[in-house]
């Protein structure tokens, strides 16, 4: 344990002044905080989980923070694991739940590069020192269920009640230290409909240029909370207001200032929002092919202009989209091969004629691929009578899906439609959610 004698005292606030019970805390936190205690570490509920509390919305999780070392944490739990390079962490499991658990940190020592962000911060320090090493106010108050009071070393519990975003220290250090900051200021003001506190703001769009040096990865883990936060339209938003935007998804100002592509977006945003709100699964996959489609409708059809067939350039298209990704977001495979298939499966969806349709059906991604065409139909992209047809071909019995097909003769009579004439103007075109709704 450290020596905590010489730190700053904080603020103490009472059950009378919080409200927070020891009920709302998950039995797992608990647990872990007790065990922690009756082996004479300090331990309390951190972060966004006392925030959460004192805004009367439940927590997704609660973490802890100690001053029990990581190692001494690990050996204290037999379902636990070590995590992390950057910061050491444990993941300490009770059934379904997982409780993440940190050792305070101090309030220097750190590797950091070039650009001041933190490399790694294996330091340890005292409850005060890792107070001021959290990164904004909301998410620095501490919770000590054995007495249930909540202490506040920088005046998060009134930032709180004043909805405030504001960072802790000098936040251009602050945001050097790790530029990732800046995506989470904007995504909890706008999660949590908070405000950002004038200097936090102040040196964002100087700044915004360091999110570059942000390995991929992370920027991919970042980018993830945000667009599932539920409330990924705001976020969005509040990213363009603050200049944040670019180099996260290129030409995002080009594909939301195109009226089309806006009501596309705007809808694709709106429905997962409502679908996260509601409890409801969504997919991460369908979300980044509804965030890139307009990208690469742009590049199909450029392909299609330098006389490329028309499947080909889609494929390419898709193959050039996601290389442009690929360096700033690190779009995992899995979900890269999944938003392939729903935008390939877009020109193949308005083959409603033999077999094709019944194939289709048995496609693994059809669903989605439905919804995803279903999407565009609604915000005026695709034809609304194709999305009708293949709603209600799903639900018809095998003798009125025969008399609802086009007959192969009459597809072959038709002249073949090219995306792009030579004179470059682009007929309409069709092309995509893998669980419903996202």
């Amino acid at each position: 344990m450290f020596n905590m004698g010489a730190e700053p005292a904080p603020r103490i606030y009472g059950r009378d002044k919080h409200g927070i019970a020891r009920g709302s805390i998950s039995h797992g936190a608990l647990k872990v905080c007790e065990i922690l205690r009756t082996h004479k570490h300090s331990a309390y509920i951190v972060g966004g989980a006392v925030r959460d509390l004192l805004l009367g919305v439940v927590p997704k999780d609660f973490d802890v923070a100690t001053d029990a070392h990581p190692e001494e944490i690990h050996r204290l739990f037999r379902r636990s694991h070590l995590i992390g390079r950057r910061f050491k962490l444990v993941h300490v499991l009770f059934g379904p739940e997982t409780v993440e658990v940190s050792t305070f940190r101090a309030g220097e020592g750190g590797e950091a590069d070039e650009h001041g962000r933190l490399l790694r911060d294996n330091v340890y320090g005292t409850r005060a020192q890792d107070a001021a090493r959290r990164d904004f106010t909301a998410n620095a108050l501490y919770y000590d269920p054995h007495d249930e009071t909540v202490l506040d070393y920088h005046g998060g519990f009134a930032d709180v009640r004043r909805k405030t975003m504001r960072i802790i220290g000098d936040p251009r250090l602050r945001f050097r230290e790790d530029p990732v900051r800046m995506l989470r200021v904007v995504r909890f003001a706008a999660k949590l409909g908070f405000g950002i506190d004038p200097k936090t703001r102040a040196p964002i769009r100087e700044l915004a240029d360091l999110i570059e040096n942000v390995p991929a990865a992370r920027l991919f883990e970042e980018m993830l909370k945000l667009l599932l936060s539920g409330h990924a339209a705001a976020c969005l938003a509040q990213l363009r207001k603050e200049g944040l935007h670019h180099g996260l998804l290129p030409l995002l100002d080009v594909i939301v200032e195109q009226p089309q592509g806006e009501r596309f977006l705007r809808l694709a945003l709106d429905q997962t929002d409502t679908r996260i709100q509601i409890g409801k699964s969504v997919s991460p996959a369908f979300l980044f092919a509804a965030l890139l489609w307009h990208e690469v409708l742009t590049a199909w059809r450029n392909n299609e202009g330098k006389d490329m067939r028309s499947i080909p350039a889609l494929y390419l298209a898709m193959d050039q989209v996601l290389d442009a990704q690929t360096d700033k977001l690190s779009i995992p495979r899995r979900l890269t091969t999944t938003m392939k298939e729903i935008w390939a499966l877009q020109p193949r969806l308005e083959q409603r004629s033999g077999k094709r349709a019944f194939v289709l059906l048995t496609h693994p991604r059809f669903r989605a691929g439905y919804d995803f065409m279903l999407l565009r139909a609604e915000s005026g992209e695709a034809p609304m009578e194709l999305a009708n047809w293949w709603a209600r071909f799903q639900d018809a019995e095998l003798e009125e899906r025969n008399a609802m097909l086009i007959p192969d003769s009459a597809a072959k009579k038709r002249p073949r439609r090219r995306r792009r004439s030579k004179t470059g103007d682009a007929p309409e075109q069709a092309p995509a959610q893998d669980e419903p709704g996202n």
